[in-house]
């Protein structure tokens, strides 16, 4: 059964009690939907060196909470891409409100596809924990090596590394939101290079993935009577058996959470 995780969330992105799941979740809300805090969130934007001057592309830029931060943080201007309208029309309603919007732009775009963007547009690029919904990661890769700028950086997380034994039950629960790709430890790392990429480092975000992960969860619950009337009965309990086995997965190590730096 496939489970809606994220047409409600950009739809009711700005409800007080998902804002108060996000905080419960977090500890500090930067309006993510993903597995990464704030303080992760920041190691990368320091790794990819920007300034006011950079212009930076976020795949899988969701309701856009990340790229406002960044774009506050730092100065830069940032383009997203998402496939889904309602997070993209969420993300740009946010970024006027915040007196963003010449320095913010979110387009809907097919992030599998080739994207509309002349070769080296962009000085970085993030994409964190979407590369799982790519079903050609290869030429994912590929098309972010074109569209960056000699000397350009990306970071990209992937959270469903397989590094131990895994039930075909406990994969269609993790994978019950939408389309993913489980991979091999080591694979990353062999299709960065053939991408045309350096590998400058990477760095194992599981814990973060364990504790978020059980945390959404019991925030969800502590909230569940709003839930029930935003989602309905039968799309709580799937999100919330989806979180609980992203939880047991990683805090026991079978999937593993890893964050790649690459530099052109």
């Amino acid at each position: 059964m496939h489970i809606d995780f994220f047409d409600g969330a950009y739809a009711n992105f700005t409800e007080q009690v998902m804002e108060s799941i996000r905080e419960t979740t977090f500890g500090e809300d930067i309006g993510q939907n993903s597995w990464v805090t704030a303080d992760e969130y920041a190691g990368y934007i320091d790794s990819l060196r920007l300034n006011a001057a950079s212009h930076v592309l976020e795949v899988a830029s969701g309701s856009g909470g990340p790229a406002l931060h960044l774009a506050r943080r730092t100065g830069c201007r940032v383009t997203g891409v998402d496939a889904n309208p309602g997070g993209v029309g969420t993300a740009n309603a946010a970024a006027t409100r915040a007196g963003l919007a010449e320095r913010l732009k979110f387009m809907v775009a097919d992030a599998t596809r080739p994207l509309p963007f002349e070769d080296n547009t962009f000085d970085a690029l993030l994409c964190i924990d979407s590369m799982n919904h790519f079903p050609n990661r290869s030429d994912s890769l590929k098309e972010w090596c074109r569209i960056l700028k000699p000397g350009g950086r990306a970071i990209f997380t992937d959270p469903v590394v397989v590094t131990g034994p895994v039930t075909n039950e406990e994969l269609a629960a993790r994978s019950s939101i939408g389309l993913f790709v489980f991979v091999p430890k080591g694979l990353n790392e062999e299709l960065i290079v053939k991408a045309g990429f350096k590998l400058v480092s990477q760095l194992d975000a599981t814990e973060n993935a364990a504790l978020v992960s059980r945390r959404w969860r019991e925030a969800r619950q502590r909230f569940r009577d709003d839930l029930l009337r935003m989602e309905g009965a039968e799309n709580f309990e799937g999100v919330q058996k989806f979180l609980g086995a992203v939880h047991k997965l990683t805090a026991e190590r079978r999937l593993s959470r890893i964050a790649y730096l690459v530099e052109k």
